[in-house]
């Protein structure tokens, strides 16, 4: 509402300072004066995200008039994860569930076994969160799901167990979305019991409840940030039959219905962002393990199967390196859990295997750390 006087000259600024106009309309009510030479019977609405508008009262005939009527520029975007970690994970010949994690510098070279970190579990999921941390989330610590949470400093060191963090379940997938924050949805309570919920991670890497009802209860799917205003999308999975479907989420951590028809239906994938915008998921299992790659547009829209792209394995992580790159890593193939990864180029080509990179496991998870290469 504006003042019911004005003189000549008088101005006012008003700035959409959450960039939320277009869901959160202004609508002004020029109480009793004129705006642009009509009464204030009439609307005056402004919807649009960043806008900024300057008026200046002229007289009485004219009242209120717009001197600028701009959007502004987006926000500033939070530099890219420069570095990465794998951690956790299961290996059968022996090692069973694994607490340890390997670096990853800015350059995609994975550095030795770190051990000791946090609770062993394996089908666990991460994310990065904060702009330059991460935070791993859920699992199977042996005896049945878990609620437990491990953050990762911008250093590259895992943080010791945090508890009570939503429902306890594994095989769920993560993914990071407006720029800092991070979300943890779906996945397995126990006994083939799937859910559909998610949980937002803030940019202090604070797990909040659980939000239920987001789209088709599964497990072992896989989730990746794309866009340029910080969107993310959880895609395919299981509920007993392997599933082609997404759910796309908005940059405020909405999660919309179920999009189905995205690529071979499989389950055990992992999937991760690349170059600015863009995101691939990859390999998993089909009825039989693949190699196959799925490239996700800049607006979400996931591509058809490309095929034969390294050692075709399932229960693999994935996550982003060196700015605008990534890499896919571990994994099982036919004969067991493998040591090796693919580097991802900016422009989402799948390169030849890197055997050799840490021990052997799979059901691990991934998630890019540090602005600093």
């Amino acid at each position: 509402t504006l003042p019911s006087s004005a003189e000549k000259g008088d101005q006012i600024v008003l700035i959409d300072y959450a960039r939320t106009w277009g869901t959160n309309k202004i609508i002004i009510d020029s109480n009793g004066l004129n705006y642009q030479g009509n009464d204030d019977t009439y609307t005056v609405e402004y919807t649009t995200d960043g806008q900024s508008l300057n008026i200046v009262y002229s007289d009485a005939t004219k009242g209120w008039l717009p001197l600028e009527d701009d959007v502004t520029a987006l926000e500033p975007v939070s530099p890219p994860t420069q570095k990465a970690i794998f951690a956790y994970g299961y290996n059968a010949s022996g090692a069973g569930r694994l607490s340890m994690s390997n670096l990853v510098n800015s350059s995609g070279v994975v550095a030795a076994d770190v051990t000791g970190v946090g609770t062993a579990r394996m089908t666990i999921a991460a994310t990065s969160y904060g702009g330059d941390k991460a935070i791993f989330g859920y699992g199977d610590p042996g005896g049945g799901a878990t609620n437990l949470s491990n953050l990762v400093s911008s250093s590259g060191v895992i943080a010791s167990d945090t508890t009570g963090v939503g429902t306890a379940r594994y095989a769920p997938a993560a993914a990071s979305y407006d720029g800092d924050k991070g979300i943890f949805g779906y996945g397995d309570t126990g006994g083939d019991s799937y859910v559909s919920l998610t949980n937002l991670v803030n940019n202090s890497g604070v797990i909040a409840t659980d939000t239920t009802g987001v789209g088709t209860a599964r497990r072992y799917l896989a989730a990746t940030g794309y866009g340029s205003s910080g969107q993310a999308v959880f895609a395919y999975g299981s509920t007993g039959s392997r599933l082609s479907m997404k759910n796309l989420v908005s940059n405020s951590g909405v999660v919309a219905s179920d999009a189905t028809g995205v690529g071979s239906a499989r389950n055990n994938l992992a999937a991760v962002k690349y170059g600015a915008d863009k995101a691939i998921f990859g390999y998993g299992s089909t009825g039989s393990i693949t190699g196959v790659t799925n490239l996700v547009s800049n607006v979400g829209v996931i591509a058809s199967d490309v095929s034969g792209v390294g050692t075709a394995r399932q229960y693999l992580a994935a996550a982003s390196y060196g700015g605008d790159k990534a890499l896919f890593g571990y994994g099982n193939t036919a004969g067991g859990a493998v040591s090796m990864t693919n580097l991802v180029s900016n422009s989402g080509v799948v390169g030849a295997d890197v055997t050799g990179v840490g021990s052997a496991r799979e059901t691990l998870g991934a998630a890019g750390y540090s602005t600093s290469a």
